[in-house]
């Protein structure tokens, strides 16, 4: 995440307040091969600046999670924009 927020930020000078929220209802899947030097990051940190709305660990897939675990990635954002709960989440991958 914060890549991204780092080159928007330098970019358009978006600054938040301790106190401050984003309240967009937000969606996060945390895949498990995104590897970082920091770990996974904890919800409440998500949480501190998003309305986080949903939060799914996903079992596979990493950095490229939309050519890596397209299925996984696309039943999450569609079960985001239908407002249903995270449910314990397979592999689309065959074994």
């Amino acid at each position: 995440m914060r890549d991204y927020f780092d080159n928007d930020n330098r970019r358009f000078r978006v600054t938040l307040g301790p106190q401050e929220l984003v309240n967009v209802p937000t969606g996060i899947a945390v895949f498990a091969s995104n590897f970082v030097d920091e770990g996974r990051p904890p919800r409440e940190w998500a949480e501190r600046l998003y309305d986080v709305r949903r939060w799914t660990p996903m079992p596979s897939g990493g950095h490229f999670a939309s050519a890596e675990e397209p299925e996984l990635l696309a039943r999450d954002i569609a079960a985001f924009f239908a407002g249903s709960e995270p449910a314990a989440v397979t592999s689309a991958r065959p074994a």
